[in-house]
């Protein structure tokens, strides 16, 4: 078990305290900011009252912070109680990103135990289990290093929370927890089929249409980016198709993930500390794979297709070089110049397919795409392009409320002659000495394949990764764009 069972606890706290009940290892109670102080939250002076615990007291002598995730524990003797131990849980504004956060918090302190009783998410019930779940994430190990202690087994949330709520925000964290399992995975065992396979498995569980593309496939039917960029890599690439369609379905959304299973930066050979995070560089189609898998658990309306265009990028004698002219699946030519902007050229050959057979009502490619974006924006917000207003607003608003925020970048008209080439239709990277823009230039090359689509693009190259564990992000592979798209399909019709 690698996350808590969760479920509302009917009644109050006062009588979950009372005597003839299971006993509870922790009581977590929410301490909220306001003007005049900390606040007690919802349950905690009536459990403190129950338990004989001063709460002007143990303001006076412990100071306790209301800063989200800041955990107070309460010095007193449980002798004739059921509670080992009581906390008071900061939950800053009493927001669901401050009770996401302090539930995190809470369930990375409380590790090892059986039973916590909170009332943390009474008003935020979704959030309160996306942390809980996030929280208690540990990667899968190999060897006989010393693992972490187990997560707490049970939470039981008091104060009239509904089920259903609870079990949203699992499935999303859960979501969230697979993209993160498949991009840690060493590469050593990642090819592009070890990923095909692993998409198999998750539509079996929930009922997707599954279909793959092996290497044969690809040539017949032109996909000319994604063989190109397999070519030297001793594991053929792949292209899944996963389909997610409910009954009288509404809106169809394409999502296409980049799928780059490890990224030397081929011929382009990237430097070796820059190499050393590259099995995470599938992120994109990990996140995909996941966010499919959960609208079948959450019974979105929209009816949802995932491509997940999957390749190694290595180095061998069937290497493509920098100077070859390609064709991109639809007959659009393209000169390389950089061996090591790969990950634009498998999605241009999932992009076009999806505007040329699937009849996408919008299209969204998800992407661990370049280093200029993580340089503008850091590890916190992933980079969005498009040039539909009400997409971006409504993709923006999901991010702020699954706490996986977007920050807008232009896709500036004027650097697209940036993209010109003597030899092709367009070269992948800007040709221009000192154009600069590079996560730009790489959305405008995105956008050359997707026709009259309504489409945006995320690079996530900055928040899929982690180097510390903080909030609710682990460090690593962080599974970052899968409660956020979650968030805004349940929103389509």
């Amino acid at each position: 078990m690698r996350a808590p069972r969760i479920r509302p606890l009917s009644g109050d706290l006062t009588s979950a305290l009372g005597a003839g009940g299971p006993r509870i290892d922790v009581l977590a109670l929410p301490l909220q900011s306001g003007d005049e102080g900390p606040q007690p939250g919802l349950g905690t002076s009536e459990a403190l009252s129950v338990l004989g615990i001063d709460l002007a007291q143990v303001m006076a002598l412990d100071s306790p912070s209301t800063q989200a995730g800041d955990c107070t524990r309460v010095a007193w003797s449980p002798s004739g109680h059921l509670v080992d131990r009581v906390l008071l849980v900061g939950v800053g504004d009493g927001s669901p990103a401050a009770v996401r956060t302090a539930a995190a918090a809470l369930a990375r302190g409380q590790r090892g135990r059986d039973r916590l009783v909170t009332t943390l998410g009474s008003r935020a019930a979704t959030a309160l289990a996306e942390g809980l779940v996030l929280g208690s994430y540990s990667p899968p190990r190999s060897g006989l290093g010393a693992a972490p202690p187990p997560p707490l087994k049970r939470v039981d949330v008091v104060g009239g929370v509904d089920a259903a709520d609870l079990a949203r925000g699992v499935a999303a964290a859960e979501a969230t927890v697979l993209a993160r399992d498949l991009a840690i995975t060493p590469s050593s065992t990642k090819g592009p089929a070890w990923l095909a396979g692993r998409a198999r498995r998750a539509a079996a569980e929930v009922g997707l249409r599954y279909h793959v593309r092996d290497q044969r496939d690809l040539a017949a039917e032109g996909f000319g980016g994604l063989l190109a960029v397999g070519a030297g890599a001793s594991r053929p690439p792949r292209l899944v198709e996963l389909e997610y369609a409910p009954a009288a379905a509404g809106v169809h959304v394409v999502l296409v993930g980049k799928g780059i299973t490890f990224d030397t930066g081929g011929i382009s050979l990237k430097p070796r500390d820059a190499m050393v995070a590259m099995k995470t560089d599938m992120s994109g189609a990990a996140v995909v794979i996941a966010t499919l898998r959960a609208c079948a658990l959450l019974g979105v309306r929209a009816r949802v297709t995932g491509l997940l265009p999957l390749a190694e990028n290595a180095i061998g004698a069937s290497s493509y070089r920098p100077g070859d002219v390609i064709t991109q699946y639809g007959g659009t030519t393209v000169e390389v110049r950089n061996t090591d902007a790969e990950g634009r050229l498998v999605l241009a050959d999932a992009l076009a397919y999806a505007d040329a057979r699937l009849d996408p009502d919008i299209l969204v490619d998800v992407a661990t795409l370049t280093g200029a974006a993580s340089q503008a924006l850091g590890r916190g917000h992933a980079a969005l392009f498009t040039d539909d207003d009400p997409l971006a607003l409504a993709l923006t608003e999901a991010g702020l409320a699954s706490g996986e925020p977007l920050w807008r970048l232009p896709l500036a008209q004027d650097y697209r002659d940036a993209l010109a080439s003597d030899h092709a239709d367009l070269c992948h990277i800007a040709t221009v000495p000192g154009v600069g823009a590079g996560a730009i230039t790489a959305a405008l090359f995105l956008q050359e394949f997707v026709g009259r689509r309504r489409w945006a693009h995320l690079d996530i190259a900055g928040p899929a990764r982690s180097e510390r564990e903080h909030d609710v992000t682990n460090k690593g592979g962080t599974g970052f764009g899968a409660r956020l798209l979650l968030s805004w399909l349940q929103t389509l019709p």
